[in-house]
C-alpha cells in the first residue's frame, strides 16, 4: 500500500518580528497505513510544526507533504485531508468551541454533514472512551486542565479519522488519565488500523511505538524502534532527551552484570530478567547438590546486603511547630448559590512548613489546583480555615496584596500570564508596581532571571511570544521570582517541557530551596516528585486521602491506583520482584537510584552465594 502521509524535503520558516525563524530543515519522511510513529524532541526541536503540516494547518515553505496522494498545498483538498487526519493538541483551550461538553464533541461529526443519530453514537462513544460521559452536560470552562485535554481527544475520535495526530495531548493529564488516552490510541491502532502520530515529552509513553524520530534542530537525527534507541542514553542526552528510567536501569545493571539484558523497555521486563537469574542461579544450585544448604544455610549467609536498603531512605523531616501556611478542613464551591453549583473541596488539610519542598498529587478533577489558589487568597474558603504567616484569611482586615507578595503563585500554563513584548519588561512588571526605584527592579529582574537559567544580557531585550514554549515558563516563573516571595507554589510547572529544560528547572526549583524559598509543587510526574519533595499530600475528590513521606506514599501502592493515580516505574519494579519474594516487603523503592541498588545487591548476593558454593564444590 503506499504511504498514508508522504513527506519530501519540507523545510518551514516563520516569520516574526525578531527575524525569520527556520523550523523545519529538509525533512522526508513516509508514514505507512497502520504504523505508530512517535516524534520526540526538545523544545523547539519542531515537532509541533511537523504535525501541523499532516492535516495542512500549515503549508510548506520549501518541499511538499501528501495526504492518501493529496497535496496539502492543494485548497480543493482540504476537506477531505482534515477528515482523514484529526488533530489533538497541547493546549485544550485552543480547541474547544462550545459551552456544553457534548455539543463541543459534536462540533466536528456536524461539520461533516452526518445525520443527528450518527452524531448522538460517535458523542456517546467517544465520551465513554475518554472516560467523560459524567461531564456531557458541564460547562467545558469548569473543567480541569486534564479534563478539557480529555474532551479534545473525544472530538476528534468522533470524528473517526483513519490518521490522529496527538500534539503532547497527554501532557496535562494524571497517570491514569494518560495511560487511558495512550490505551485508547493503542487500541484504535491494533484495533480499527487507525495510524497514530504522537508527539510528546514523556518517554515511557514512545516504547510500544512502531518507530520512533528523534528530532533535532529542524532534521531527523534518529529514527528506528524504541528498544533499539533507548540503548542510546549518551546519544540521547547530547539531542537534550532522556531514556525511560526502565532503559537506564537495564543498562546500569548490564554494566555491572554483563549477563543481564541492556534492551529493556517495562518494569515488567527487568522484573522476568531478575528473576530469570536468580531462577538459574538456583538450578545452578540445585544441580551441584547445594539444595539442602540453601534451605538451611547459616544465617551469615542468608542476611542479604538489601535488608538494611530501608535505612537508607528519608524519614520524615523534623518540622517546626508551626506551619508556613495552612488549609484546615476547606471546603470550596464554584458558582456558589446557582443551580450550576459545583462543590470543587470537600475537605482539605495541608500543612506547609518553612523550608520544606511540599509535593501534591491527585487524579485529573481531584481540586488540586482549586486547593492552592487559597494560599495566596485568589479564592476564598466557604468552609474551613485558610492560615498565611499567621493570619487567617477568612478575616476581611488580612492585607491580601501582601500575603500575594509573601506566596507567589505560578499557574498550571504559566505562558498565560505573560502580556509584555519584551522579556525583562514582563518580569519587571511585578517590582514596578511595588515602587522600587529604577536600580532595584533592574536587580530583581536580574536575579529573577538568572535564577531560572535565562542569561540577563541574552534575553531581556528578546521578543516574550518569539520564545520557545520552555522559554517562556520561565519567564513567567522568574516574573514571579522578581516578587521575592517566601512560597513558591508551582502547579505543573515541568509540563510540555523536554527532559533537559525539565532537568534544568527542578535544579532552578531546588536552588530557590537553598535561597530560603518554601516550594509547593503539583505535578503528574511521580518519578520527579518522588526525587524532590519532603512530604506529599494525596488529594482525590476534593479530599485529602494521604500524607507523608514518598516512601510512605509510594510505599501504599494499591491505595493510590485505587484514587487512579500510578507509582513510578521503580516501584513497579520492586512489587514485581517483592511477589517473588526476592525483596523484602518492607523495603520501599521510588528513585532509579534506590532500584539500581536494590537489584545489584540481590544479584551480587546470589552471585557471590554460588560462587562459594562452586567453591566448595572444588574442593571436595
Amino acid at each position: 500500500m503506499p504511504p498514508v502521509i508522504r513527506i519530501e524535503n519540507l523545510h518551514h520558516t516563520y516569520q516574526r518580528e525578531s527575524g525569520a525563524v527556520q523550523a523545519l530543515r529538509g525533512i522526508d519522511l513516509s508514514i505507512e497505513p497502520g504504523e505508530y510513529v512517535v516524534l520526540v524532541g526538545h523544545n523547539g526541536s519542531g515537532k509541533s510544526t511537523l504535525a501541523k503540516h499532516l492535516n495542512a494547518l500549515l503549508l510548506p515553505t520549501q518541499g511538499e507533504v501528501w495526504v492518501k496522494g493529496w497535496n496539502t498545498r492543494e485548497r480543493a483538498h482540504l476537506r477531505e485531508i482534515r477528515s482523514t487526519v484529526g488533530m489533538v493538541f497541547q493546549q485544550p483551550d485552543n480547541q474547544i468551541v462550545a459551552t456544553i461538553v457534548e455539543e463541543d464533541v459534536a462540533f466536528g461529526p456536524e461539520n461533516l454533514g452526518l445525520p443527528r443519530a450518527e452524531i448522538r453514537r460517535r458523542v456517546d462513544w467517544s465520551l465513554e472512551q475518554v472516560a467523560m460521559q459524567p461531564f456531557r452536560h458541564r460547562a467545558p470552562h469548569l473543567l480541569s486542565g486534564g479534563q478539557k485535554q480529555r474532551i479534545c481527544i473525544a472530538g476528534v475520535l468522533a470524528m473517526q479519522p483513519e490518521v490522529l495526530v496527538l500534539d503532547e495531548a497527554t501532557a496535562m493529564l494524571d497517570p491514569q488519565g494518560r495511560k487511558e488516552a495512550l490505551d485508547i490510541a493503542w487500541r484504535l491502532n491494533k484495533e480499527q488500523g487507525v495510524t497514530i502520530v504522537a508527539a510528546t515529552h514523556f518517554m515511557r509513553e514512545a516504547i510500544h511505538a512502531d518507530r520512533l524520530i528523534i528530532l533535532d534542530e529542524g532534521r531527523i537525527a534518529l529514527q528506528g524502534p524504541p528498544r533499539e534507541l533507548f540503548q542510546q542514553i549518551d546519544r540521547l542526552r547530547a539531542l537534550h532527551l532522556d531514556a525511560p528510567h526502565v532503559s537506564e536501569l537495564a543498562q546500569a545493571l548490564h554494566r555491572r552484570f554483563p549477563a543481564f539484558p541492556a534492551n529493556l523497555l517495562t518494569p515488567q521486563e527487568i522484573a522476568d530478567a531478575v528473576i530469570g537469574c536468580c531462577e538459574r542461579r538456583e538450578e545452578e544450585r540445585e544441580r551441584q547438590g547445594w539444595g539442602e544448604a540453601r534451605r538451611g544455610g547459616n544465617e551469615e549467609e542468608k542476611e542479604t546486603p538489601i535488608s538494611n536498603l530501608q535505612s537508607s531512605i528519608s524519614s520524615s523531616p523534623s518540622l517546626p511547630l508551626s506551619p508556613l501556611l495552612s488549609l484546615h478542613h476547606v471546603a470550596h464551591y464554584y458558582m456558589r448559590g446557582t443551580p450550576l453549583q459545583v462543590k470543587a473541596l470537600e475537605d482539605i488539610t495541608i500543612e506547609v512548613f518553612p523550608g520544606e519542598i511540599v509535593g501534591l498529587i491527585g487524579h485529573t478533577g481531584s481540586g488540586k489546583s482549586t486547593a492552592i489558589q487559597h494560599f495566596n487568597g485568589l479564592l476564598r474558603a466557604h468552609e474551613g480555615k485558610v492560615t498565611v504567616l499567621g493570619q487567617d484569611l477568612n478575616d476581611p482586615a488580612v492585607d491580601l496584596r501582601t500575603v500575594r507578595r509573601t506566596v507567589g503563585l505560578i499557574f498550571q500554563m504559566p505562558e498565560a500570564q505573560l502580556f509584555e513584548q519584551y522579556v525583562g519588561d514582563d518580569i519587571a512588571y511585578g517590582p514596578r508596581k511595588q515602587g522600587l526605584s529604577r536600580e532595584e527592579v533592574r536587580a530583581r529582574v536580574q536575579r529573577a532571571m538568572e535564577a531560572v537559567g535565562l542569561p540577563f544580557a541574552e534575553f531581556k531585550d528578546r521578543i516574550t511570544f518569539g520564545l520557545s514554549g520552555g522559554q517562556m515558563r520561565r519567564v513567567a516563573i522568574a516574573g514571579v521570582l522578581a516578587l521575592e516571595p517566601q512560597v513558591l507554589v508551582l502547579d505543573e510547572p515541568s509540563a510540555g517541557l523536554d527532559p533537559q529544560a525539565r532537568r534544568q528547572l527542578m535544579r532552578h526549583i531546588l536552588d530557590l530551596r537553598s535561597r530560603g524559598v518554601t516550594l509547593v509543587i503539583i505535578s503528574h510526574n511521580m518519578e520527579e516528585l518522588a526525587e524532590i519533595c519532603d512530604r506529599l499530600y494525596v488529594i482525590a475528590d476534593g479530599r485529602t486521602v494521604m500524607a507523608g513521606t514518598p516512601a510512605a506514599i509510594f510505599g501504599a501502592a494499591d491505595d493510590l491506583r485505587a484514587i487512579g493515580l500510578d507509582t513510578p516505574d521503580m516501584t513497579q519494579v520492586a512489587e514485581a520482584l517483592k511477589a517473588q519474594n526476592l525483596l523484602p516487603a518492607d523495603v520501599v523503592v521510588y528513585t532509579l537510584q534506590q532500584a539500581e541498588e536494590a537489584i545489584a545487591a540481590l544479584l551480587a548476593q546470589r552471585a557471590a552465594f554460588a560462587a562459594s558454593n562452586d567453591a566448595g564444590s572444588d574442593r571436595s
